[in-house]
């Protein structure tokens, strides 16, 4: 069978490899299609320290049962909660396996998805609701980042929110918030095309290129200078980190959902002096990934709208440079893994 390798720093390659048999308590899945994450770029460019070459990349997909198992029948489509704990470290005996000391990850720590066929334990599958487009369902696993991350900053109907980042995150976190009540969200990015997809999203874009102060004069322009309820920041960009707590109003929340890979200076004495909330978020637990999965069923007209390309298998090497031309506007990308 067909899969993409990671093999090496700025290289991936389709290669022929066994197709694999399932064990028991796992059911064998036909993969149907596979996003592209912001960790796979990483291991793309040869930056994530824990991934080795060779590997096959992937871990947000959507398949269909090929057998009948314990739990899930043949035709079922259904995505995968798909991270790896230890089962013994403190965060795990306390009901936060999420955030694991060895927190591992499919397509990072283990082969991934971006293939045609996988098997699975039953334990981590949830069924797709029928009426769910295939398209909708592969964008299941990062809807769960969305709901850990509203969860974390404790959003509530009616608190406007400033998003820092207009790509595949940042959009599904605007998105999410209009859904559930926010009066206002604006979304700070430099590329004017996915500016132009969240504005007919709904969403108050700002161009961070262009704005003379940027997101926080925006904001306090539209808020008698008081600032932003809550404020994600979904960039992992060093100089928005600066600046959260100037755009976040006094006892305002700021919840960092972007991974960021290195220390970034944070003013520290505006949280002292506005009272400020900063809370981390990471990943999601799987009750959460559960909860995507469920309200996928409500969500799947924006679910599409997140996808901006999809690639046939053929292409999927080129997948990388698609998302490094800015021109393209990329937002999530998918991986057709059915070879045709």
């Amino acid at each position: 069978m067909k899969a993409l390798v990671y093999v090496g720093a700025k290289k991936v390659e389709l290669r022929d490899v066994p197709e694999p048999l399932p064990k028991s308590g796992q059911v064998k899945l036909k993969i149907l299609y596979c996003g592209i994450c912001g960790s796979d770029i990483g291991i793309f460019i040869g930056t994530h320290p824990r991934a080795k070459a060779p590997l096959i990349l992937g871990h947000e997909f959507l398949g269909t049962v090929m057998e009948d198992g314990e739990k899930f029948k043949k035709g079922d489509r259904v995505v995968t909660f798909p991270l790896l704990s230890c089962g013994k470290c403190l965060s795990c005996r306390t009901g936060n396996s999420h955030v694991c000391r060895s927190l591992g990850l499919i397509g990072i720590d283990k082969d991934g998805c971006i293939t045609e066929y996988v098997c699975v334990d039953e334990a981590v599958l949830f069924k797709v609701p029928d009426y769910v487009s295939d398209k909708a369902a592969t964008v299941i696993e990062p809807l769960a980042v969305i709901v850990h991350s509203l969860h974390q900053a404790r959003f509530q109907a009616l608190d406007n929110a400033a998003v820092i980042g207009a790509g595949p995150i940042g959009t599904l976190t605007g998105m999410m918030l209009t859904h559930m009540g926010a009066s206002k969200v604006w979304i700070s990015d430099i590329n004017a095309r996915r500016l132009e997809r969240v504005k007919s999203l709904g969403m108050i874009p700002v161009d961070v290129s262009k704005q003379q102060y940027g997101m926080e004069k925006v904001v306090k322009d539209a808020t008698d200078g008081e600032g932003a309820d809550v404020v994600f920041e979904c960039s992992g960009a060093a100089s928005a980190a600066i600046q959260t707590t100037d755009i976040a109003r006094v006892r305002g929340m700021i919840c960092i959902t972007a991974t960021h890979k290195t220390p970034h200076e944070v003013n520290l004495q505006a949280v002292n002096f506005k009272e400020q909330t900063f809370v981390g978020t990471r990943v999601y637990t799987k009750e959460e990934f559960g909860i995507a999965a469920e309200y996928s069923a409500r969500f799947q007209d924006n679910l599409e709208k997140v996808v901006s390309h999809v690639l046939p298998f053929k292409d999927a090497p080129g997948v990388f440079d698609l998302i490094a031309d800015s021109a393209n506007g990329t937002i999530k990308v998918l991986i057709d893994c059915q070879w045709k």
